[in-house]
């Protein structure tokens, strides 16, 4: 029969966490928000089941002898989709049955070797935060030390750094720049290819990370991709400003557990122009993505996955035709040109984990992946007539270019539990680049006063066709003095076979971390990191040539940085918590120009939506960054959740010319307030209001050489004054409300996000546009006004096959 109010039933695994061993006979707790605890105890295989759970939050402890409890907090529980989870237990390091132990705290993450700048990026959490627009990327922003002042992209600045140190990985693999509309050696964009959807807890790392991760020096952002229902089939459809989605999981197999979960999203972003929305600009990105994953399990706990995600994403912004003078917002293109551009990302793998037995397990995975980016750029020339409209003249082809990258991935790890105190993980990575650039331009030649006057003929920038590897071998090692001190060793390497100068032979990573008392701990790490640049600059040619005409840049080698972070971490309540942790971090072998009179370095590269144009690059730059930061976190529990996030920093640089500058991201402090409230209606139903506040320290610029722009066509800085003006400040409040409604079988969830409702006028750029009729070809562009973002997704699944589950 069925019951009154909806229920769902949690399911899932208890293992080993570091040899993936199920454990049987673990006792797993539900305790509802109404304070009704269910219960049930793992098999032998480590699963459970626990059925009639009210929807709604509830949280869920694992218990088992000889290892430390393992909790979990804000599990959201709705009417259509079942709750599965992977709940890995950390074994004690001494066998005494009275030792106290803690368990394990909410925002750890789960890469055992992490000690510090590390926490868990939970999907139920983030998805309370309001302005996020179900990005990975902007979620992040709102952690401590990364900061969030571009409303036109995701980038991830992490403590000053450029967005362009930022490692994204992917089921253990490390993947292109996940975003649509990508430019190449950038880290971000302003859509993600990435959906919450799909994905599952994961780690997202600010400095001083384990031996495992390489070619980054600021951050790294390890996700992971969910298994699909293995028991019955779900489905859920969503129509809102960022696009249209259909999902849909469910079982291969009952006999094996094999199970599927594909997800397609289309832009829906002409449908609001057409209804008069304001969406940030002229043109209407048009774009698509998708991802799938099925899962094999294997005999002995084996499990062999399929996976991919990808996306394509094109944009016109066709200037050319306007009749009167611009006066919109035009974040993603310049105001003197037609531009026409298109990218796509995509990568694709199998996975493959074997627990051989209770001490150890091996994990390995291979993978393909493709990147690229083309635009094809006409600049039009125009005067104004007497009666103030646009009359076109010309268009002169300025720009073509397609940018490619192939990869071909792999990597292998086994992690052995020497003893219960000890654990050895040894492992490489692997990547061969297959690579292409072909650029062209024929640039405007000027007169004195900067009147367009002719187009030089074609120059090819770029044309170079290479094959690379990137290998990483790595091993790191854990030993647990008692139950207080944990101590952590690492040790990699870095071999980019683009040149003989990218070789770093041998980066030592180390972490310790001591339980003060059974709420508290104080944790240090620090680490020797490498980064390459990105491939296309080292190729380069400024003036064209024929092939095989030298490329400019082709001796560079990996930029470097030493890390060093000290940590305080006080679980004051059961569900609140305070974290402070303090840096520092030199870096050197920074590509610089070797003009003696240059400021260029590569820090200030990687959050825009330009390449790099360099000079002749080497290895001599110089900087450094510190500061403070604190977090400031309840998790969700009776009804609320907050997050407060504050940064104090100083990041700067050092060119060829020698003087100690600001970086372009170093905005001194950065702020940020996340709050939600549920209200649960009728014992079913919910009602979420949320909000977000951020302050963060303008960029920093220059005064503009007006010579040198009008030759470029585009604003150019005066070398020796580069970075010493500041815009002001960043500010932006953000609103969300939420609606939830459980029926039997099917959810109904509709939500509306109010991004920045007081409509700041946040500053995004200097951008140059000969053509104001103004005369002034100096313009300030703004970020996005007042935008609401607004979507209406329904869940539903399959009857059980146990009617009273329903």
């Amino acid at each position: 029969m069925y019951s009154q109010s909806p229920t769902q039933v949690i399911r899932g695994t208890v293992s080993d966490q570091e040899s993936r061993f199920p454990l049987a006979g673990a006792q797993v707790v539900v305790k509802t928000d109404k304070g009704t605890t269910l219960g049930a105890m793992s098999s032998e295989d480590g699963s459970f089941r626990i059925a009639d759970v009210p929807v709604g939050r509830v949280s869920i402890e694992a218990t088992f002898m000889g290892y430390a409890p393992k909790a979990m907090v804000n599990i959201e529980v709705t009417s259509a989709r079942e709750v599965i989870l992977e709940l890995q237990m950390e074994e004690t390091a001494v066998e005494l049955a009275t030792v106290d132990i803690t368990a394990a705290q909410a925002g750890e993450v789960k890469n055992e070797m992490a000690a510090i700048s590390a926490r868990e990026f939970s999907v139920t959490e983030t998805n309370l935060y309001a302005g996020s627009r179900g990005d990975p990327g902007r979620m992040a922003s709102n952690y401590a030390g990364v900061q969030g002042a571009d409303d036109s992209r995701n980038d991830i600045v992490v403590r000053g750094n450029s967005p362009m140190g930022i490692l994204w990985r992917f089921e253990g693999i490390n993947i292109p720049n996940p975003n649509h509309f990508a430019i190449a050696g950038t880290g971000g964009g302003p859509v993600t290819i990435l959906n919450n959807k799909y994905l599952a807890n994961s780690d997202f790392f600010t400095g001083a990370f384990p031996a495992e991760y390489a070619n980054s020096i600021a951050g790294a952002f390890d996700l992971k991709m969910r298994n699909g229902n293995n028991e019955r089939t779900e489905f859920s459809g969503q129509l809102g400003f960022l696009g249209t989605e259909l999902m849909a999981e469910g079982p291969l197999s009952k006999k094996s557990k094999a199970s599927y979960l594909v997800s397609y999203r289309y832009s829906t972003l002409r449908l609001f122009s057409f209804m008069g929305i304001n969406v940030g600009t002229d043109a209407i990105p048009k774009y698509q993505d998708a991802a799938f994953r099925i899962n094999l399990p294997q005999k002995n706990g084996a499990q062999l996955s399929f996976w991919g995600v990808g996306g394509t994403s094109r944009i016109d912004i066709v200037l050319s035709n306007a009749l009167r003078p611009d006066t919109a917002t035009l974040i993603y293109g310049e105001n003197d040109r037609d531009q026409n551009f298109g990218s796509t990302m995509g990568v694709a793998g199998a996975t493959y984990t074997h627990p051989i037995n209770e001490s150890t397990y091996l994990k390995a995975s291979v993978a393909a992946s493709h990147e690229s980016a083309s635009a094809f750029h006409q600049l039009f020339y125009r005067h104004v007539d007497s009666e103030g409209l646009y009359v076109l003249d010309s268009l002169k082809p300025l720009l073509d270019y397609n940018f490619r990258q192939n990869k071909y991935s792999a990597f292998l790890f086994v992690n052995k539990k020497l003893s219960r105190a000890q654990t050895l993980k040894a492992g490489f990575n692997f990547d061969l680049y297959d690579m292409e650039f072909i650029d062209s331009l024929s640039a405007p030649i000027t007169d004195s006063n900067g009147v367009a006057i002719g187009q030089s003929p074609w120059v090819k920038r770029w044309d170079a066709r290479a094959v690379a590897p990137l290998i990483q071998p790595y091993l790191n090692y854990k030993l647990r003095v008692g139950d207080r001190l944990t101590l952590l060793a690492g040790l990699t390497a870095t071999y980019w076979g683009i040149n003989k100068k990218s070789f770093s032979p041998v980066e030592p990573r180390i972490g310790a971390s001591y339980r003060t008392t059974s709420n508290s701990k104080l944790s240090f790490g620090a680490g020797l990191h490498s980064q390459t640049i990105p491939a296309y600059v080292h190729y380069f040619r400024p003036n064209g040539g024929p092939s095989p005409a030298r490329e400019m840049n082709q001796d560079v080698g990996l930029m470097k940085s030493v890390h060093a972070v000290l940590g305080y971490d006080w679980m004051f309540a059961s569900d609140m918590r305070l974290k402070v942790e303090t840096y520092y971090q030199y870096l050197y072998d920074l590509p610089i120009s070797t003009n003696p009179n240059s400021a260029f370095s590569i820090v200030n590269a990687g959050a825009s939506f330009g390449r790099l144009f360099t000079d002749s690059l080497v290895n001599e730059g110089t900087g450094r960054n510190y500061g403070v930061e604190a977090t400031l976190e309840k998790f969700f529990s009776k009804g609320y959740y907050f997050l407060v996030t504050g940064s104090l920093f100083d990041a700067k640089y050092r060119g060829q010319d020698g003087a100690l500058r600001n970086t372009t991201f170093n905005g001194k402090v950065a702020l940020n307030t996340v709050f939600a409230k549920e209200f649960t209606i009728k014992g079913k139903n919910a009602l979420q209001l949320g909000g977000k506040f951020t302050y963060v320290g303008g960029r920093w610029y220059g005064p503009v050489d007006r010579a040198a722009s009008a030759a470029a066509a585009e604003v150019v800085f005066v070398d020796s004054t580069l970075n010493t003006l500041q815009f002001r400040p960043y500010y932006r409040a953000d609103l969300k409300v939420l609606y939830r409604w459980n029926r039997t079988r099917v959810t109904h969830e509709f939500a509306l996000d109010l991004v920045n409702v007081f409509s700041i006028k946040n500053i995004l750029k200097l951008t140059y546009a000969p053509g104001n009729p103004s005369g002034e070809p100096l313009r300030q562009e703004y970020q996005l006004g007042f935008l609401p973002i607004f979507y209406y997704k329904i869940d539903f699944r399959g009857k059980s096959r146990n009617r009273m589950e329903e």
